[in-house]
């Protein structure tokens, strides 16, 4: 399987002034496959540090943390590491902290040595340490595009077209790209899962391969306690994944809890990579961080695959539903679309919110391309309401248009200021970060 994220990792490795690299992402969506298979048959020898299976090795970094003493440690165990030759790679780094402490000064007195670490629990070690800003270079790795997902299963001509959505598609190939879209949503993205669905197409292997996962996720629980009780984790996971696209309130997440745990609660499961805060801000200017309302948020999975296993989407129903804007009140799409901008332009989400005492507004995402900001909205049927896309592009004159992702094909109204886009080309609304 291709990832889009190893164009990443190759202007990493060839870099002059190269750091320490830390992937970051959820279990399971392909750090630890992404170094062993992609990066590192490009070096002559790749060597794994597996801290979680190696608890020996940790005794290793009780002591100095020079880098000159580790290498000659690590070579005992592994055999020669050669600078600019070997790929040394720490695994499950979390399980060290003092590893994670260790990077700073591999950049710092051993740049020439390519020195990479994952985790899937890594942003709980990494509160827990002192890493100086501008010492490690980070990314995420997030569950597989819609891109990707097809490029697996042998559709690379769909692929290239689901970024290029515009009016030259046919009919029939714009309706095949959306019933493969709704294959997707129930495979989502988690590499396992989409394996699975290339090698078998069977839908009840692929949600076993999803059980399977969050009950991975679900023993994981034990390490965050005792900041929340697993129970109460589990009640704000499933409460959320029903809840995509609407603004959530902590006392309504688990209303046998205090508002104070059920945020601890969320808190966590964003530090876990499994949902995602999508914070309420205005279209006035860039950064849209800059004009927050922090007691204003939604939220989105991890993964649309997930999410659908989580609320027990029926998917026999669903698979006959020709409105993909319609499975799931509308939810699965705007996972999807929430999931694919996180994805492509590794960004923060915002979405805009009004409350007046006469009416209140809302528009499902705000996105910045070329330094101006456009509205996203992910609405059914060829002519949705879009009351409140059209007061926001009102109100502030300084968005160039208006984004609508829905079953239609692509269509420009620009005397409405409107931009029509079908919801497969979600990729497409911000600022990319890769050009396939």
């Amino acid at each position: 399987m291709h990832r889009l994220i190893e164009a990443d990792l190759e202007r990493w490795r060839t870099a002059n002034n190269r750091k320490p690299l830390v992937l970051r992402g959820a279990r399971q969506v392909g750090k630890t496959w992404l170094v062993q298979r992609r990066l590192g048959p490009k070096f002559d020898a790749c060597i794994t540090v597996d801290f979680e299976k190696r608890r020996d090795l940790h005794a290793h970094f009780e002591g100095s943390l020079d880098p000159v003493t580790l290498r000659a440690a690590l070579e005992l165990e592994f055999g020669r590491i050669m600078p600019g030759r070997t790929l040394v790679f720490f695994d499950e780094i979390q399980a060290c902290p003092r590893a994670i402490m260790a990077l700073r000064y591999f950049h710092e007195e051993m740049p020439e040595l390519h020195v990479v670490a994952a985790g899937s629990l890594l942003e709980f070690a990494l509160d827990k340490i002192s890493v100086p800003v501008g010492r490690l270079h980070y990314l995420h790795v997030p569950p597989m595009t819609f891109y990707e997902y097809l490029l697996a299963i042998d559709k690379a001509p769909m692929a290239a077209a689901t970024l290029r959505p515009s009016s030259v598609h046919s009919k029939a190939s714009h309706q095949s790209m959306l019933e493969e879209l709704r294959m997707y949503f129930f495979v989502g993205g988690m590499p396992g899962c989409v394996s699975t669905y290339r090698e078998t197409r069977s839908f009840v292997q692929v949600f076993q391969e999803q059980d399977d996962l969050l009950a991975t996720y679900r023993e994981d629980f034990e390490k965050y306690t005792p900041r929340a009780s697993q129970t109460g984790l589990d009640t704000v996971l499933h409460q959320t994944a029903q809840r995509v696209g609407d603004r959530l309130k902590y006392t309504t997440l688990d209303p046998d809890r205090r508002s104070d745990a059920n945020r601890r609660a969320f808190e966590l499961l964003e530090k876990a990579r499994l949902v995602q805060r999508i914070r309420a801000s205005t279209p006035a200017g860039v950064p849209l961080a800059a004009n927050t309302n922090t007691k204003r948020f939604k939220a989105a999975l991890l993964d649309v695959g997930l999410m659908q296993r989580l609320c027990g989407v029926p998917a026999e129903s669903a698979m006959r539903e020709r409105d993909l804007l319609a499975i799931y009140r509308g939810r699965l799409a705007e996972q999807f679309a929430a999931q694919e901008m996180i994805a492509w332009c590794q960004s923060n989400l915002f979405f805009w919110a009004r409350e007046a005492k006469s009416s209140t507004a809302e528009v499902d995402f705000l996105t910045v391309r070329d330094g101006d900001i456009y509205p996203v909205e992910v609405k059914a049927g060829a002519g949705g309401r879009l009351q409140s896309l059209h007061l926001l592009l009102k109100t502030y004159p300084n968005c160039p248009a208006g984004l609508v992702l829905s079953m239609r094909q692509y269509s420009e109204l620009p005397e409405q200021r409107l931009t029509f886009l079908p919801l497969y080309a979600a990729a497409t609304v911000g600022e990319q970060r890769w050009h396939p």
